[in-house]
């Protein structure tokens, strides 16, 4: 799971479903945390973060809510297939 900062509105609603996964720094930007660390390197691979299942659904309802549609989310089944989740936009 990613955020796309270039398309984030800084309205915070991801802040808002689930302040485990996300957070906003000084430039009101989000920002994923793993782990209680920020992952703040925007547009590259250090700011990909995998989601602990247990925040799951908050993470998806923050992305299908968020204005900017800059949450994406990657998630594999049991047989690898792969869905990707970006704004309100569902794929398989």
């Amino acid at each position: 799971m990613w955020i796309d900062q270039d398309l984030c509105t800084g309205d915070g609603l991801c802040v808002d479903h689930c302040p485990d996964v996300f957070t906003q720094l000084e430039d009101g930007i989000a920002y994923v945390v793993e782990n209680g660390v920020i992952l703040n390197d925007p547009g590259s691979a250090g700011s990909l973060a995998e989601v602990n299942p247990k925040h799951m659904s908050s993470v998806v309802m923050a992305a299908d809510v968020c204005p900017g549609e800059c949450i994406f989310i990657d998630m594999r089944d049991a047989d690898e297939r792969l869905t990707f989740i970006g704004g309100a936009t569902t794929t398989s």
